[in-house]
């Protein structure tokens, strides 16, 4: 069986420029399939069209950059191909992968999207397109331009989603009394909310998103010379869900977030180094909840950020201890 998943989308607010990742599933008999792709290389094509600013060619050029910047993880192993340009428009359902503008000043808060086909049996994805929206102003600019929004942090963003991966919570923001949210720092490309305009930040992966890619498609010792931290979120004995997990590494300065995603409030963060982690638990705030999860899931925000009362290591090529952090209600 096959079908169409809405997309998650990478959401705009203004900001002033500034210097734990979750994967896409889906649930057959009882059983959790993680969305990627079997058939490597993943072949993409372009549209034949270009918007204000962007030619068609500046347009491939820049989506062959953003696959470049996945695709140079070395300790993944997904890789692409280009398949030329095409006519078609992002969301037909044609079997091929294409990537291009739409016109959508309806969609006033979205500068981009990715939707999938997916076999809902084996989890595959089938097709992916991307959509970035025209009625923004965008820039190819190698240095940005302060007056338009950098095309290449957005694609690597929305490919982020194309190969399977969902938003990290890994960003700090603050209320605009005129709403919505300014973003005052972020530690993956996956944050679902842009910095804005001229910004070429989300160029570059961090480690977060590292993780999260090579998790999904691990290459060489991925797996046998890095950690996995498991536990349980609890309030009043209970299990908290949606929960933001945290994983600092202070000799290297990294980030690694995951998520509790069940009501026993279980989590699994993999990919880290080995080595000395502070564990971290924090109410999902810094972003919309829907983000996320679904709006049809009750998310627990009503509790303090707190620490796991000692430094967890993270061993090479396995789990180490058993996480429990209790946290008490705001």
């Amino acid at each position: 069986m096959k079908r169409w998943l809405c997309a998650a989308m990478a959401v705009l607010v203004f900001a002033q420029p500034l210097d734990a990742y979750l994967q896409f599933s889906v649930m057959r008999a009882g059983q959790t399939r993680a969305l990627k792709w079997q058939r490597i290389p993943v072949r993409w094509h372009a549209a034949d069209r270009g918007a204000a600013g962007v030619s068609a060619s500046e347009f491939q050029a820049t989506m062959a950059r953003a696959f470049g910047t996945w695709e140079a993880v070395p300790t993944a192993s997904i890789a692409f191909q280009f398949a030329g340009f095409s006519g078609a428009e992002p969301f037909d359902d044609d079997g091929v992968s294409v990537l291009g503008f739409q016109d959508q000043p309806d969609m006033e808060r979205v500068l981009g999207a990715t939707g999938f086909l997916v076999d809902t049996v084996t989890g595959d994805i089938v097709e992916a397109d991307i959509f970035f929206n025209s009625a923004f102003p965008w820039s190819t600019s190698a240095a940005g331009d302060p007056n338009r929004f950098d095309l290449e942090s957005v694609a690597v963003h929305e490919i982020g989603h194309f190969l399977g991966l969902g938003h990290s919570a890994l960003g700090e923001t603050e209320v605009r009394p005129e709403g919505g949210r300014r973003v005052l720092a972020s530690g993956a490309v996956m944050f679902p909310i842009s910095f804005g305009r001229g910004v070429t930040h989300d160029r570059t992966l961090q480690p977060d998103d590292i993780a999260g890619v090579s998790d999904l498609y691990p290459d060489g010792d991925f797996r046998s010379q890095t950690g996995i931290a498991r536990g349980r979120v609890t309030r009043n004995g209970g299990g908290v869900l949606g929960a933001h997990v945290v994983a600092f590494n202070p000799e290297r300065g990294e980030l690694v977030g995951g998520f509790t995603l069940n009501n026993d409030g279980e989590f699994e963060i993999a990919g880290l180094q080995p080595g000395p982690h502070i564990i971290r638990v924090e109410p999902l705030d810094d972003a919309d909840v829907e983000s996320f999860f679904s709006a049809r899931n009750p998310i627990d925000l009503g509790f303090l950020v707190t620490f796991f009362n000692r430094l967890f290591i993270a061993p090479s090529g396995g789990q180490g201890e058993t996480v429990t952090v209790a946290v008490r209600p705001k």
